[in-house]
């Protein structure tokens, strides 16, 4: 039986880390507030935008654009949107289990694959693999701005251009709810006619009017799509952490929870028996002496 001293510890021990889950819980829900609104601004704009550029690839010439024109698949850059901390439950594994099925399936249609990694989580894990890992970007989340976007938008559109890979495609968390995150695959570059949306069965002059002129319009959208796409599922991702962390943390606090009662009951079964024995001595010893 554990000594009563070292149950008063361990019991002394989980209670200040109940109080660490606790207080992580409630920053995590004042973040996750934050997050969620600049998500729901933000996500119909992104969104939109990727819808009227699907429109118009399948109604423009590709040579008007690189990011239109579809190559033979020989380079594959995956790009894998992470968190920058942990104890966020299976949040990064989720990510790194559906980046690791896209993989498989570009290295098995042929392509050469290399890894876009955004967030600390993702750089550590696949720094140890043998892909080759591009352009890595840390410590995104940690005060979230357009300007990161811009900068990762801009390099992935210029090396895509410069032919550094002939698809791109992004894995991340799409926030649903406080209490659903969804792993998203979206194919980024180039631009394609989505089924989704209606592109590939509009009739021919039909869907989208536009004023001025188709031309017009992809020269004044088309610098805005990749870093607006990029911020897009930023802010999703940054969401969807604050969630999974606040969902981590209150099963981590109720769990501390469960493990005192479990400590605190032990410690008095066991002070119940030492009393009981140091009763049972004295009366041993009355006996004696009689």
């Amino acid at each position: 039986m554990a000594s009563l001293q070292a149950l008063r510890r361990k019991i002394g021990s989980v209670k200040n880390t109940q109080k660490i889950t606790k207080a992580m819980k409630l920053v995590a829900s004042s973040k996750l507030r934050r997050a969620q609104q600049r998500i729901l601004a933000y996500r119909a704009y992104g969104q939109e935008l990727r819808r009227v550029l699907a429109n118009l690839s399948g109604r423009v010439n590709p040579s008007i654009n690189p990011v239109f024109q579809k190559r033979p698949v020989k380079l594959v850059q995956v790009s894998v949107v992470s968190s920058d901390r942990g104890l966020c439950g299976a949040f990064n594994m989720n990510v790194f289990r559906k980046a690791f099925e896209v993989i498989q399936a570009c290295e098995a249609r042929g392509a050469k694959v290399t890894i876009g990694v955004i967030g600390r989580k993702a750089n550590d894990f696949f720094r140890r693999r043998h892909w080759p890992i591009r352009d890595p970007n840390v410590n995104v989340f940690q005060r979230l701005t357009y300007e990161h976007a811009l900068e990762i938008g801009l390099t992935g559109v210029e090396a895509f251009e410069q032919g550094l890979f002939d698809e791109l495609y992004i894995v991340y968390n799409e926030f649903k709810s406080i209490i659903q995150q969804q792993v998203i695959v979206e194919k980024l570059l180039p631009i394609e006619p989505l089924e989704e949306f209606g592109v590939a069965e509009a009739p021919s002059g039909g869907g989208y009017l536009y004023e001025p002129d188709q031309e017009d319009l992809i020269e004044a959208l088309l610098p805005k799509y990749a870093q607006a796409q990029v911020f897009r599922i930023l802010l999703e991702s940054s969401a969807a952490e604050q969630s999974a962390r606040m969902a981590a943390m209150d099963g981590a606090t109720r769990n501390a929870g469960e493990l005192i009662k479990q400590l605190s009951l032990k410690y008095n079964r066991s002070r119940q028996e030492a009393i009981t024995k140091e009763l049972m001595d004295i009366v041993g010893g009355a006996e004696a002496l009689k």
